[in-house]
């Protein structure tokens, strides 16, 4: 592109070319190895192209302001271009200079990164002949642009559809004798079927990725893309609309994770790497490119795979001990949340079954028989939708399996197995309907870098919250659960605006872990207001430790959500290595909507969220879609002082605490349960203090039992002391049973050693 990237940057390129051209749906056929640690296969990418995509977006948003009964004000997001530019993002166009047609017998020509070095020899083309522009503006062939990285691509070649028997039934106009014209059409008719034609829909796609190639394509890699082009297609319009690639993967890619279980068996897993999925498959990595896809992925018969797909998916034995798996996905989703798992892992089932469970699996559909578009107008594309579903909206325990290591089986049967129901049922009470049809929960390997993460239905948890009590596990279980809703049914049109899924999350984990308990309204509120005094000791200790410009939650400003002509960008701090350990986005965020929701009342609060849930599924937002439909639909006078501006200065496009945060927490009483923690600060203190040949029974401390937050707000405040001594730490260790606490207790005693 025009402007060349700075390797000592911290931002993260997003380099394809959305706006001119969009993925619909990916078709990927996989192998794994493990000994070589590569997965190695094609891709089948199908297109629509921009003027087409402009066109369906704008009929759907007219449907639905049409529609619904409550036409709004509010900037509804574009599935496909999004206008405007921004002085941090790229030009439209792109000199290129190194195309080469790789793939005679699919040799690899790459050097060691993936990148191609050899092109004049291999294709004997100019590089100041050839400069091509990724739009469509003058008349150099259009450049198709994918993001990708540590992946070694061999071949690169258009699809030919239109050998796939019974494909005629998508031509409509039969007298188009340019062969590519008639492809093209074939891929826009199919990529369009209605919701209620998803299982043809699968069916064709499977087919056609399984079609012979027509052609080979030029392309070149660069560190953070794959650029392809046919030439004499012009434009995105000409350009092929099914496009194969035959790729390898690099044992040190960074989008997957190759490793042993904790119990020794080798396994392969996504693990949530700031460059999302490009070094797993050449894809488009805008929020913005939301597409659907199918997966077949050979993996020796000894292997579980598990994928982030619709289906609880079983294996089929092919020959020398080989299994093939096949997951897809009917909503279409950002290629970020693909999610795989390959490993020896052993599902977990409880002992014995439960009612609520097998109620659960009775009430359990498949999009196949849903009777879609009882309920309510959605206002997203056209997807098998469960908001539009009357057995899906009375469904408080989608079917569930949880996987682990066999050595994790009893702790996975103790603690995690009868959490997931009540958590479940705790989600479907808040916010109603599951925007997913199942769930699977994995225990991942011990290298996992965090407590969790969500993908479409599938958890990864790690081994820490099966540690101790069920608290940890249970808030997290929570956490993960609540980004059905608010990351992945609802995601982020700016990546930068991660408050928007962990700030919702963080919120909504403690209203769902109160209800899962079934604790009393006044223990739920000691619940919570106890662990808001807990986030804000963090809030205060990551604003005195972090840079001031990633304390802000919303760092574009008026430029949020701004691309340039192509659809390229750059998430601002997106490969910052620090950014991994903070917080700010889940702890300001929190903060943010908890004192919306003490301003407003937690019943018009949440009556206003399960609303606002309906309204934006199935979509990408930005943080004024939330704030102005919530000040729409407030009384007037419980939004005295608030709006969209003020939040944004207060709470979004400021570093350190916000002022409305900091006067509350000044002005607001201790609750019960934190002057507790009080009482036993004083006690410890003054057993540390106390002479060590000094045995009095009489004025023996007596010290209360606590609850695990409780816990640890005690350790914090003994750790600031600095005044305990060893003889003091294994007294509190034999008090409280430590070693068998929830691992932040653990931890924070291992930050007293």
């Amino acid at each position: 592109m025009d402007r060349k990237l700075d390797p000592s940057r911290d931002d993260l390129p997003l380099m394809a070319n959305t706006s001119h051209i969009l993925v619909k749906h990916y078709a990927l056929d996989l192998d794994v190895d493990f000994e070589s640690q590569i997965m190695e296969g094609s891709i089948v990418l199908f297109f629509e192209s921009e003027n087409r995509c402009r066109k369906r977006s704008s009929s759907t948003e007219e449907t639905c302001q049409s529609e619904s009964s409550e036409a709004r004000t509010v900037r509804m997001p574009e599935p496909c271009h999004v206008p405007g530019t921004s002085t941090r993002t790229f030009s439209s166009k792109t000199g290129y200079s190194d195309f080469v047609i790789c793939g005679k017998g699919e040799k690899d020509t790459s050097g060691k990164d993936g990148n191609h070095d050899n092109w004049e020899q291999a294709s004997g083309i100019s590089s100041s002949k050839y400069c091509c522009d990724t739009g469509n503006h003058g008349s150099e062939d259009f450049v198709l642009v994918l993001d990708c990285c540590d992946l070694s691509v061999l071949k690169v070649e258009e699809v030919d559809v239109a050998a796939v028997p019974g494909i005629e039934k998508f031509t409509r106009s039969p007298k188009l004798t340019v062969v590519s014209e008639l492809r093209n059409q074939i891929v826009r008719e199919l990529v369009t079927l209605p919701a209620d034609r998803w299982r043809e829909q699968l069916d064709y796609f499977a087919r056609c990725s399984q079609a012979p190639g027509c052609g080979e394509l030029l392309f070149d890699t660069d560190t953070w893309s794959l650029q392809i082009r046919k030439r004499g297609a012009q434009t995105a319009t000409d350009f092929p609309h099914a496009v194969r690639i035959r790729y390898r993967t690099n044992a040190q890619g960074r989008s997957v994770t190759w490793t042993s279980d904790q119990s020794g068996r080798p396994c392969v897993y996504t693990m949530g790497s700031p460059i999302n999925n490009r070094a797993l498959f050449p894809c488009q990595e805008p929020p913005v490119a939301m597409s659907t896809w199918q997966a077949t992925v050979r993996a020796a018969a000894s292997f579980v795979v598990l994928m982030s797909g619709e289906h609880s998916a079983k294996p089929t034995q092919l020959q020398e001990g080989c299994s093939s798996w096949h997951y897809y996905v009917t909503m279409p989703m950002p290629a970020s949340t693909f999610t795989i798992a390959v490993g020896s892992w052993t599902e977990m089932k409880p002992e014995t079954c439960s009612s609520n469970d097998l109620a659960a699996e009775r009430r359990s559909f498949s999009p196949s028989d849903a009777d879609f578009g009882c309920v309510g107008v959605c206002c997203h594309v056209d997807y098998p939708c469960r908001f539009q579903n009357a057995s899906a909206a009375i469904q408080e325990i989608i079917p569930h399996r949880v996987f682990a290591p066999v050595c994790l089986q009893g702790a996975c049967q103790e603690t995690l197995l009868p959490l997931v129901p009540l958590c479940l049922s705790a989600a479907h009470s808040v916010l109603g309907t599951h925007p997913f049809s199942r769930l699977d929960i994995l225990i991942v390997p011990a290298n996992f870098p965090s407590l969790g993460m969500a993908s479409p239905h599938i958890i990864f948890l790690s081994q820490s919250t099966l540690i101790g009590r069920s608290h940890l596990c249970g808030t997290r279980l929570c956490h993960e659960i609540a980004h059905a809703w608010f990351g992945l049914a609802i995601g982020a049109r700016d990546w930068t605006e991660e408050w928007l899924s962990e700030g919702f999350a963080t919120h909504l984990e403690d209203v769902f872990w109160a209800k899962a308990q079934q604790l009393a309204p006044h223990e739920a509120r000691e619940q919570q207001e106890l662990r808001a005094c807990l986030r804000w000791r963090r809030l205060q200790d990551e604003v005195r430790s972090s840079p001031e410009e990633m304390q802000v939650l919303r760092p574009n400003k008026e430029k949020t959500g701004f691309v340039s002509d192509s659809g390229s960008s750059v998430i601002k701090h997106g490969l910052n290595p620090e950014k991994v350990f903070m917080q700010v986005h889940y702890l300001k965020g929190y903060f943010l909507l908890r004192f919306l929701a003490r301003r407003l009342g937690d019943d018009t609060y949440f009556s206003f969220l399960r609303k606002f849930v309906h309204t934006f599924h199935g979509q990408l937002i930005l943080s004024q879609d939330f704030l102005q439909m919530l000040l729409e639909n407030i009384p007037e006078e419980k939004g005295l002082e608030l709006s969209v501006e003020s939040i944004f200065q207060d709470w979004l496009e400021s570093s350190g605490i916000p002022q409305p945060l900091q006067t509350e927490r000044q002005a607001g009483a201790e609750c019960g349960l934190v002057r507790q923690v009080g009482v036993e600060v004083e006690k410890w203190n003054r057993v540390s203090r106390r002479p060590r040949k000094r045995k009095r029974r009489g004025t023996e401390e007596v010290f209360e039992k606590l609850l695990p937050d409780q816990l640890v707000l005690l350790l914090e405040h003994l750790l600031e002391q600095k005044t305990l001594n060893p003889r003091t730490l294994q007294r509190l260790e034999r008090t409280y049973h430590l070693p068998q606490q929830d691992a932040e207790a653990v931890l924070t005693l291992w930050d007293f050693l």
